[in-house]
Parts: structure tokens; sequence; C-alpha cells
């Protein structure tokens, strides 16, 4: 065995030298480095798989912060300057022994078509090799997945939960902006021309009650009005010594005309009775205010001295018991707004506490400027403390999944149209799994399907185990790319041979 070892080197030794031997002769020296990168492809044509094992067990290096840092040699990161990982590829472990396979036959190396029962030499003097019978499939033990090294773990205090199912809370959250409640708003003016000669009210804000006195105004309408009024009692009086019936009625028909022209001008039943029992018309009528509350507009700084027309608000009063928030919700949430729903607001001015309202209309039109539709909140102030303009911070609690699964919020990875969780099937064993989502709401988010009930998934540092996996799918690509290369070089070499 040994001498057809040297016969066969002698003839490897004999075809080098002819090769070489006529470029000495023409005076050009060989391409050295062809040479050796043929004889470097010759060197694997042994073993179709030697290579490929070869770059299996190649041992790389990365950072745990930055995957996309790989190393041949262990160091730190260049870009955080942490300790470099090994990079574990379960496909490069060593398989465990398996049992012997039988051979099914033998057969020659260049020629398939030969065959033998037993092993010997084809007719071209070389040794047959074994056909081996295909095992049959043995399902696999080792479930699928990522191992993630123990020190890792605890490095970056993996965490993880069980997946339940459960009732998911969905919250709107949105701003609004207080306004006075126009349904307790009062707008004061008179229905006859005249001049305010006192005004009692001066400035914005002032509190005023039912029946305060507002101004004092002079009119000639009124004043013709009262003298009328007047009048017309004087003439029920004389006709009265008389006793003419029908006389007695046209006299009290004119008295009753008067009166009511008085009170259509917002004269008070008060003021007529005072005004038949002086029988003295008022030069100034005093109006007074009809409801309880704060002054929020006023037609001018001073009022004194003013013309007033019919019509003209001199005063708006708003009750300030209770306020309206202006709330906006977006488009895709408009189909939640119900009347009658709670709402819970706060405020940066008073952190701690919560005011609670009730949604007591809807706009009738969407804003096309924000896209947004408008809804009024109703809410109590007794004390005082919501003044109009302040921007408050708003929950609407909706009804959601009562029966849903879910997770934490923060157990989804989301990259463009995909979803990814990190399920935990082992203490150090993970598998990245693609979901559906559906609705969010509380910190939890609906899983409608990829998960099942009693799964754990990683809630805290799973973009590290997903990037893990995403390197060793590259590394494994890159290995059957190197080794498609190998085979290829083999084969080119075997026929250039």
């Amino acid at each position: 065995m040994k001498s057809h070892g040297g016969w066969i080197l002698g003839i490897f030794l004999a075809f080098l030298l002819g090769l070489a031997l006529p470029m000495m002769i023409d005076g050009k020296l060989p391409d050295w480095e062809r040479l050796a990168g043929w004889l470097d492809r010759v060197r694997f044509s042994g073993s179709a798989s030697d290579l490929g094992q070869q770059l299996a067990r190649l041992q790389l290096w990365t950072c745990g912060m930055h995957p996309q840092v790989i190393q041949k040699e262990s160091g730190t990161c260049p870009i955080c300057h942490m300790e470099l990982v090994p990079v574990r590829d379960s496909a490069a472990e060593p398989e465990p022994p398996r049992e012997e396979r039988r051979v099914r036959h033998w057969r020659a190396p260049m020629d398939p078509t030969y065959t033998s029962d037993k092993p010997g030499k084809s007719p071209m003097g070389m040794d047959l090799v074994p056909v081996y019978e295909e095992p049959a499939e043995e399902p696999s033990e080792e479930p699928s997945g990522i191992r993630v090294d123990p020190h890792f773990l605890q490095n970056f205090s993996i965490r993880s939960t069980q997946v339940e199912k459960g009732r998911i809370p969905r919250v709107i959250r949105t701003i609004a902006t207080l306004h006075h409640n126009p349904r307790t708003m009062v707008s004061i003016n008179t229905k006859f021309e005249g001049w305010i000669e006192a005004a009692h009210v001066n400035y914005l804000g002032q509190p005023v009650s039912k029946g305060d006195l507002l101004f004092e105004i002079f009119s000639p309408q009124l004043l013709t009005t009262q003298q009328e009024y007047l009048a017309a009692l004087q003439f029920l009086e004389r006709l009265r010594q008389q006793a003419h019936p029908k006389a007695l009625q046209r006299a009290r028909a004119l008295v009753e005309a008067a009166r009511r022209r008085l009170l259509f001008w917002d004269v008070t039943e008060d003021q007529i009775r005072r005004l038949k029992t002086q029988g003295k018309a008022f030069r100034r009528l005093k109006i007074a205010s009809p409801v309880s509350g704060v002054v929020v507009e006023q037609a001018a700084e001073s009022l004194e001295g003013m013309r007033v027309s019919p019509g003209m608000n001199l005063y708006r009063v708003a009750d300030p018991s209770t306020v309206w928030a202006q709330v906006e919700v977006f488009q895709h949430e408009m189909r939640h707004l119900r009347i009658g729903q709670r709402v819970r607001l706060s405020l940066d001015a008073f952190p701690e506490r919560r005011w609670q309202g009730t949604v007591v209309s809807l706009n009738p039109e969407h804003d096309p400027r924000t896209r947004t539709l408008g809804a009024q909140v109703e809410l109590p102030n007794s004390d005082g403390r919501l003044h109009p303009e302040m921007v408050a911070e708003v929950e609407l609690e909706i009804p959601g999944p009562a029966n849903a699964l879910k997770v934490p919020e923060e157990a989804v990875l989301h990259s463009g149209e995909r979803s990814v969780v990190i399920v935990q099937k082992e203490r150090n064993l993970f598998e990245p799994r693609e979901v559906e989502l559906g609705a969010a709401g509380g910190g939890f988010q609906e899983i409608r399907r990829g998960l099942s009930a009693g799964e754990r998934v990683v809630t805290s540092s799973q973009f590290l185990i997903d990037s893990e996996s995403n390197l060793r799918e590259a590394i494994n690509k890159i290995a059957a790319r190197a080794r498609a290369t190998t085979d290829d070089r083999q084969a080119e070499a075997f026929e250039n041979r």
C-alpha cells in the first residue's frame, strides 16, 4: 500500500514538472499564485464537505448591543467598547453519534451505473464507494429556537410573562379646552332705546346674584309709556264716579294695555306697583340681574353715559357651578363616542385631582382643518377651580374585547409590516414568532393569531434576542454560500484534472 502511495506521488510530481518545463524553456516563469490556488482546490477534493465543516466550526465574535459587528477574534466592540461575546450556532455543534448505517450496495465513483454487492475496485482501478440505506426519519427531540447563554440572560435582565385571556380596557386619550356652560349663560339687554346714567356692575368676573342692581337707564319711550299708564289710571278713577259700565270697561282696557306695555319692556311688577302708588313717572329705570353668576362679557369698559339700542347685549352672565370641556377626537376613534359617556379629566394646575364628566353633545360636523370631531363634556365646578380656556387631558373609557388573548404592549416588536414576539420555550431557549395584532389598551395588546394561552413571551431586551436570530440566519446563509462555492471549485478542479 505504501509503494502504491509513492507511485501516485511520483506521477503527481512528474505532472507538475511537465507543466513548468515548457514555461522555463520559453523564458517565462509559471504563475505560482494560480498554481497555489489550484493546489488549494485539489487539496479538498478528497472530501466534498471538509471546507464547509471548517466554516461551520469557525468561531465568530459579536457585540450584544450591536449585532452588526462580527469579528473573527475576541476583543471589544468598536462602537460601544463592550466585550465581544462568542456566537454559538447550534448548526455548528457536533452531531451526536448515530447508529451505524447499513450499506445498500457499492458503486464506482466515476461510473454510477457500475454497482456491486461487496467492496472492491471498478474497471478503472478505483475503489468502490458505499451507498447507504436512507434511515427512517425520526422526530427531532431537540426543539427549534435560539439557545441563549445564561450569562446573557443575567446581564441583560431578560424577563418574561405568561400569555393569558382577559378584558382589554380601551382608553381614548386626547385634550380639551374648558368653556363656560352655555346652558347657564344669560345675555342682558334692553328692548327700548336709552342712555345709561349709572352702572353698578363695571368689570368682568364680578359676581352677581339674582335681583342685584346692574344699571339705571333713561329712556324717553319708557318715560312716555309711564305717563300714559298714569293718565289711564286717572281717567279710570273719574269714570268710576259716573258709574257708566261701558265707559269703565274701556278705561280699564286702556290701563291694562299701558301696564302690559311696561311689562313687555321688562319693567317689573314691583316697579309698576310703586309707579301706581306714587303717581309720578320715574326718570331712571333700574335694571336688575335675572340670574346669579359672574359677568363674563361686557359691552364696554365703562357703561355710564353709553347710548343703548334695543337688543344690544350689555352683559353676559354665566353660572360657574358647571363648565363645559370641548373635546377633540380623531377620525378613527369617532365610532366610540356616545352621549352620556363618562369622561375623566386632569389638569396640570391640580395634578392630585381628577374630574368626572359626561358627554352631553356632539358636533354635527367634522372639522376639516384638524380632522377631528368635537364633543362637549359637562363638568361640576362647585369650588370654582375650573376656568375657561384652561387645557385639560381627557381619558374616555370605551368597552374592549372581553375574552381576548393579551400580552403586555412592550412584548411586541414592530418592524414595518411585521409584528414579532419572542416566545420562551425553555429557560434559555427562545423562538421569534410573527403574530397578528388586535385592539390595544391599558398597557395590553390583543393577539389574534400566533400565540396560545399559557405560553411565555419576553417583555424586556427581546430586541437583543431578535437581533441574534437575524445574525445567525445571516451567518447560516454565508456558510451555505461558502459551501456551495467550495463544491463548485471542487467540481471544476476535478474536470480540469
